[in-house]
Parts: C-alpha cells; sequence; structure tokens
C-alpha cells in the first residue's frame, strides 16, 4: 500500500515497495526552482539517502518537469544587494540540490515531461537514468542571458553526450527535442506524452527486482569512475556565475530577453 510522505510544501514522496516517487509540482505551468525548493530537494534526497528499504527513486514534476531557477523569488532576487560574501553563500543551494541527488546510492530516474530549462537539466542529469515524453524539451538559457553554466552540471553533461554535444547544448541555448535528447543519450528512453512517470516506474520496478546490495555497488562505481573529475573542475562554478552575473552583458541579455529586441554584446 502507498505511503505518501510530505517534504516541505511542494514534495511528496510516495513509496510502494521498494520504489519511491519523489513529486516536486509547485502546480502552475512553469514549476520554476524557488531558493526553498531547491533547498527542499536536497533535504529530500538526504532523507532517502539512508533509506535502506528503497533500490529506486523516480523524481518527477508537475505540468512540467521545471523551468528552472524562480528568477522571481525574492530570494534570489536579494542576491544583487548581497555582500560578496553572502553571495557566494546563497549561490549553494543549486550544486548542494543537485550533489545530494548525484550521491544517492538508490538508481535515481527523471520522468520528464514538458519542459526542462536550465537548473532543470542539471538536476536531470545528475539522476541515473532520463525517461521523457515525445514532446518533452531541454534546454540551457544561461549562455544567452549572460550566465555561466554552474551547479556542478558541465562534466556530468560532458559524460552523457560528449563534449561537442554538451557544447552545442550548453553555448547555444537552443532547444534539444525529446527524439534528438535521446539519439545524444541524455534521454535513455521516450514514451508518449503523459507516460513518462509510467515508464520511468517500470524501470525502477526492475531495478526493485534485483539484489539491493549488489545494484548500489554497481551504482556507486560506475559513477565514481565517470565522475572522478568532476569536483576539480567545477570548484569555481559559483564564483564564475557571480562573476558573469554581474556583468554589463549579463544585464543587456535579460533587458534584451524583457524588450524582446536582439541583444548587444560588448565583453564588459
Amino acid at each position: 500500500m502507498a505511503q505518501d510522505e510530505k517534504v516541505g510544501e511542494f514534495i511528496t514522496i510516495e513509496r510502494v515497495g521498494r520504489v519511491a516517487t519523489v513529486r516536486f509540482d509547485r502546480s502552475d505551468r512553469v514549476n520554476a526552482l524557488s531558493a526553498r525548493l531547491l533547498r527542499d530537494l536536497a533535504a529530500t534526497a538526504r532523507l532517502l539517502r539512508d533509506d535502506v528499504t528503497t533500490s529506486a527513486i523516480v523524481l518527477t514534476g508537475g505540468q512540467a518537469f521545471t523551468g528552472g531557477a524562480d528568477l522571481a523569488d525574492p530570494e534570489m532576487a536579494s542576491r544583487a544587494s548581497a555582500s560578496l560574501l553572502e553571495r557566494r553563500e546563497m549561490l549553494r543551494a543549486g550544486p548542494d540540490m543537485c550533489d545530494a541527488w548525484e550521491a544517492l546510492d538508490q538508481v535515481t530516474i527523471a520522468a520528464i515531461e514538458g519542459f526542462c530549462i536550465g537548473g532543470g537539466v542539471a538536476l536531470a542529469v545528475a539522476c541515473d537514468f532520463r525517461i521523457a515524453g515525445r514532446g518533452a524539451h531541454f534546454r540551457l538559457p544561461e549562455i544567452p542571458l549572460g550566465m555561466n553554466m554552474s551547479w556542478h552540471t558541465q562534466p556530468r553533461m560532458v559524460n552523457l553526450i560528449g563534449p561537442s554535444r554538451a557544447k552545442q547544448l550548453t553555448i547555444f541555448g537552443e532547444r534539444v527535442g525529446a527524439e534528438q535528447a535521446e539519439r545524444w543519450g541524455l534521454a535513455d528512453e521516450i514514451c508518449d506524452d503523459g507516460k513518462a512517470l509510467e515508464c520511468a516506474r517500470r524501470w525502477a520496478e526492475k531495478v526493485a527486482a534485483l539484489p539491493p546490495v549488489s545494484v548500489r555497488m554497481a551504482k556507486r562505481g560506475i559513477t565514481q569512475a565517470a565522475t572522478a573529475l568532476n569536483a576539480a573542475v567545477t570548484f569555481m562554478d559559483a564564483d564564475q556565475f557571480a562573476l558573469a552575473a554581474t556583468g554589463e552583458d549579463s544585464r543587456e541579455a535579460i533587458a534584451a530577453f524583457l524588450e524582446k529586441r536582439p541583444p548587444n554584446f560588448t565583453g564588459r
């Protein structure tokens, strides 16, 4: 029988047998990642980390997986007036959340419907597998908005899709549809729209039927082999973001986006 558990305001955990389904849902179209939601997602992963009764975790959003970081969140907006030291601490929430999901020994499967943008991609690639509805798409808008791609994401994408495709996804900021994502290796299976959660649960049940200790050891060994240098190449992520976000190009990019005009970048 299913058992539901709440974490914060927007996260529920449903446990059936050795499978846990985590849903984060702000009940709107965008399902953006506020600072509070980032911390709650990290807390959810840490809660599940010690759960020896669970072999697989399915992570899903609401109407869409997520539109990424909530730039309208007052807590995120307060970064602009914070000191550099305070800003560095505030910027830990995103990478800490992704690291917490990658650190899970249970197999993690992201069920993606609609769009998966920015921080949503960062979270999805911190999971082991990604199942997407046929109409879903992935996009990283950070570079065109004058920011950098942080949250320890770039080496994870290189691990999955190789350097050339990781550069395409990151630098151009263009949407990558589900079928293209599957060809690249960013998505592991495509299903009919509305069926991603059902399909992801089938993957989870396959994991749950296997010996849990062996599965955990295999997952951890493969993850460590693939990510051994990741920390060394991403330790400056937050500082790069703090620098890029204060540049004139970042302000110009956001103004151009809001005014629906081409940006004029100067490198300042």
